[in-house]
């Protein structure tokens, strides 16, 4: 009886195989190393006592991420970050109303901002790309992303109690623009930076 016999594996087949998994770990590692960046940022944490929102460098981390990665990147990453969250893993900034983390967290009174952040990355990423990847644009990209991060955030707040807009405003927007403000300017010279040194050692591989 005739056996099939495959053919043997030729030097290109060999690597262009053991590649595919290994293609893998680079963005794979990426995300990860972006979501716990992203939850050491949630951890340096100043509760107010005048709104249930802390101040956090959580929104630093999106602007960041989004001008530095792809915006699918960009997006894993958070996407990845409140999937950490929602299993119960400490990622979360500190919350007296949600202590419990996980889901309660997300559903709590942050939760607007929380669910804003893979949208907001992936939005400030796909502006700068198409707008020079220059300090300006990596400013306006980054405002833009902080806006619909507060938007969010500010609709959920406002949702919750049924507030009118200018509660909401003052709860979830007000008191965080100064330090928003900050939180743009320092993301848009790091990224714009990054992309000088990026040009000037031509390298071949960006994020």
């Amino acid at each position: 009886m005739n056996k099939s016999i495959s053919p043997p594996l030729t030097p290109d087949i060999v690597p262009a195989a053991l590649s595919r998994p290994v293609a893998w770990l680079r963005p794979a590692g990426v995300v990860l190393a972006g979501s716990v960046f992203a939850a050491l940022c949630a951890h340096m944490a100043v509760p107010l006592i005048f709104t249930p929102v802390p101040l956090t460098l959580q929104p630093f981390a999106v602007l960041l991420l989004g001008l530095w990665l792809t915006p699918r990147l960009a997006g894993a990453t958070f996407a990845v970050y409140l999937a950490e969250g929602a299993a119960g893993l400490p990622v979360f900034a500190p919350n007296s109303l949600a202590p419990g983390g996980g889901l309660a967290h997300i559903l709590g009174p942050t939760g607007g901002y929380l669910l804003a952040y893979p949208l907001a990355a992936m939005l400030i990423s796909s502006l700068w790309r198409r707008m020079g990847r220059g300090f300006a644009s990596a400013l306006l990209s980054a405002a833009v992303g902080d806006a619909l991060i507060l938007a969010c955030g500010a609709l959920w707040l406002g949702a919750l109690p049924h507030l009118s807009a200018k509660p909401a405003m003052a709860l979830a927007v007000t008191p965080f623009l100064p330090g928003d403000a900050l939180k743009i300017a320092a993301a848009a010279a790091l990224a714009a930076g990054l992309n000088r040194f990026r040009r000037s050692t031509r390298s071949p591989h960006p994020i």
